[in-house]
């Protein structure tokens, strides 16, 4: 019986394991697999990324090289090009990217290239587990059409479900192993084929009744956090207009032991996942007839919130008797979040190229990140050094990196722009907080 063959084959670790997209999401994953004695292959279209992974590097910040090393050198991890060899693997996992079309409508074409090189090298027995985010009904809608064969049956001759992804890069504490993963399958036997398989690498597997249960799970993650951040971004701005100090405002309301969590303000919302996710839902609604208005409100706020930083900028100069045009600006930070070297829909890259549609000479330091692509051209960034900081007009703080030394910057800049608020209690003469 195919179940049960899956099943036993994964409990003695024999099972082949195959992860296409080795990005942030998959070779965490592939690594995990691994380390539980699994055989792992990762399929990739980037031959820089197959090369480096199969020399035993990893190119992924929270995968430390001596874990991938070791894998290699022990012949459970490798990389490939050759999309045949899907052929003799038993697990077959999708972590590609979902990003959004300019239209701000799902983007599904890397897991429909990816299912594309799986359906015809499908074989009886596989089970296949899509991990990339997308709308309710994608795996049933989508996926499984192009896998069905007229005399194969769904649960019976191969299992397909799907288990979202909850990746949070540079979080010490909450990594693939410990974090609860959600599995959803087409059928019973699907989800009990695909938990077996997640319970070999993670702590708690959590169980759900169909796949479109598992895919909204992590819209629900990802749009309760950016509702919430929307809200208290909304709420910064409005104490800007009052003359009120939000950062007081937050701390003083977390002293409530009950009903209250606290979000912070920023400069907007960056990564893969939290400026994206909540527009699959909302597009998959208006399909539905429904208007997600809430959803589509806070996107508005916290996509405007680099403007409101700019306005910032503006006002910081205007002080200085300066104008945003010919001004040199120093951006503290061009990761979407703290400690980490991912600048994926960063907010500080939008910063930038409003500073410069409106004049300004815009440079950056980021201990993470050494350069970034940036209209058309590479730009390596600055060390943080006092002459760096003397010379800059303004300085904005677009990212809270523990690493920067910030009494560096409270001796040795002029004017600064906290969009994080981590100049609080160092100075306050020529800070301008968001």
């Amino acid at each position: 019986m195919p179940l049960r063959r899956i099943e036993d084959r994964i409990k003695r670790r024999t099972a082949r394991i195959g992860v296409i997209g080795l990005g942030y999401v998959g070779l965490p994953l592939a690594v995990e697999f691994g380390k539980a004695g699994f055989r792992v292959t990762g399929f990739e279209i980037n031959e820089k990324r197959t090369a480096t992974l199969n020399r035993g590097r990893s190119y992924i910040q929270d995968v430390p090289t001596r874990e991938v090393r070791d894998l290699v050198q022990a012949g459970r991890l490798r990389a490939t090009l050759d999309f045949d060899e899907l052929r003799s693997m038993d697990v077959v996992d999708i972590c590609v990217p979902t990003p959004l079309r300019k239209t701000r409508d799902p983007d599904v074409s890397y897991i429909l290239a990816a299912v594309h090189e799986i359906a015809p090298r499908l074989r009886r027995g596989q089970l296949i587990v899509l991990e990339s985010t997308t709308y309710p009904g994608t795996t049933d809608e989508l996926v499984l059409p192009m896998l069905q064969r007229d005399s194969w049956q769904i649960g019976r001759d191969f299992f397909l479900a799907f288990s979202p992804e909850r990746v949070d890069p540079g979080n010490p504490t909450y990594q693939t192993q410990n974090i609860p993963k959600v599995v959803g399958g087409v059928t019973p036997a699907c989800s009990r084929a695909a938990a077996a398989l997640y319970a070999t690498v993670v702590e708690r597997v959590v169980p759900v009744t169909s796949t479109q249960v598992a895919e909204m799970v992590k819209l629900l993650e990802n749009t309760f956090r950016s509702v919430n951040i929307g809200l208290v971004n909304e709420i910064a701005l409005m104490c800007d207009k009052m003359k009120i100090d939000v950062w007081e405002v937050i701390d003083a309301a977390s002293t409530k032991p009950f009903g209250f969590m606290p979000f912070y303000p920023g400069p907007g919302l960056g990564g893969h996942c939290i400026p994206i996710d909540p527009f699959y839902l909302s597009w998959k609604a208006r399909q539905s007839g429904f208007e997600a208005r809430f959803i589509e409100l806070a996107g508005q706020i916290n996509g405007n919130m680099p403007y409101h930083v700019v306005h910032r900028v503006r006002e910081a100069l205007n002080s200085r008797k300066k104008s945003v045009r010919g001004s040199k600006v120093l951006l503290l930070g061009m990761a979407y979040k703290s400690d980490i070297d991912d600048v994926r829909e960063s907010p500080s890259l939008d910063i930038m190229e409003i500073l410069e549609k409106e004049g300004a000479r815009v440079s950056f330091s980021d201990p993470y990140v050494d350069w970034i692509e940036h209209a058309g051209k590479r730009l390596k960034g600055l060390p943080l050094r006092p002459g760096v900081l003397r010379s800059a007009d303004c300085v904005v703080i677009a990212t809270a990196h523990k690493a920067v030394d910030y009494a560096l910057v409270a001796k040795h800049a002029t004017t600064v722009v906290d969009s994080r608020n981590v100049m609080k209690g160092r100075r306050t003469r020529g800070v301008f907080r968001l």
